[in-house]
């Protein structure tokens, strides 16, 4: 068998957090991708149109941490990673279903492992293998509106995570997203910090 291609979708190194890519050391390539160069990114673009960088059937694996939440469109990007993912390859996202809002404006999603599990579906061309919820944590109401007062007697998470696996083309003809993200969404993900 042949050593596998895995696509990360984000990248770039922002957090100062050790690279993903120690994560598969049998990879025979590990792809870097990101909306913007930086360490540990190998091929700059958006997710969006993964099609526009990487030939169908062409990937093993797809990993992507903290991403989803900054994607305008993620249905579009799910049937993106079907195009270029072979049959039977894996994906692998984390995201999160509660968290304060960063990287302004482009902060456009919370997840429950529900929704996110959603854009992982048979239509889409994948099973899930595993969808689960993690990071406990409390919230605080700051109001005392009524609906919100027993707030801090639940369990919230603050991260999401789906392994889906790829089991078939999805149906082109009746999933469709073929307009430009760039045409609909009028802000635009915040340019990176130059280091010093």
């Amino acid at each position: 068998m042949q050593s596998p291609v895995v696509l990360e979708i984000g990248a770039r190194n922002v957090t100062g957090e050790t690279s993903r890519r120690r994560l598969f050391p049998s990879a025979g390539r590990y792809i870097g991708f990101d909306l913007y160069s930086g360490e540990e990114v190998n091929v700059v673009g958006d997710a969006h149109q993964l099609t526009n960088y990487f030939p169908p059937n062409s990937i093993d694996a797809i990993l992507s941490v903290s991403v989803f939440e900054h994607l305008a469109f993620p249905w579009k990007v799910v049937l993106e990673m079907n195009r270029v993912l072979k049959v039977g390859g894996l994906v692998f996202v984390a995201t999160h279903p509660a968290w304060p809002p960063h990287e302004l404006p482009c902060d456009f999603w919370r997840y429950p492992v529900a929704g996110l599990s959603t854009l992982f579906i048979r239509e889409t061309g994948f099973e899930i293998i595993s969808a689960t919820e993690g990071l406990p944590c409390k919230a605080y109401s700051l109001v005392t509106d009524p609906p919100t007062r027993g707030f801090f007697k639940f369990q919230l998470n603050m991260g999401v995570a789906v392994i889906a696996k790829k089991i078939s083309e999805y149906d082109s003809v009746r999933l469709r997203w073929d307009v430009n993200v760039n045409e609909l969404v009028s802000s635009s993900y915040p340019v990176p910090h130059q280091k010093d």
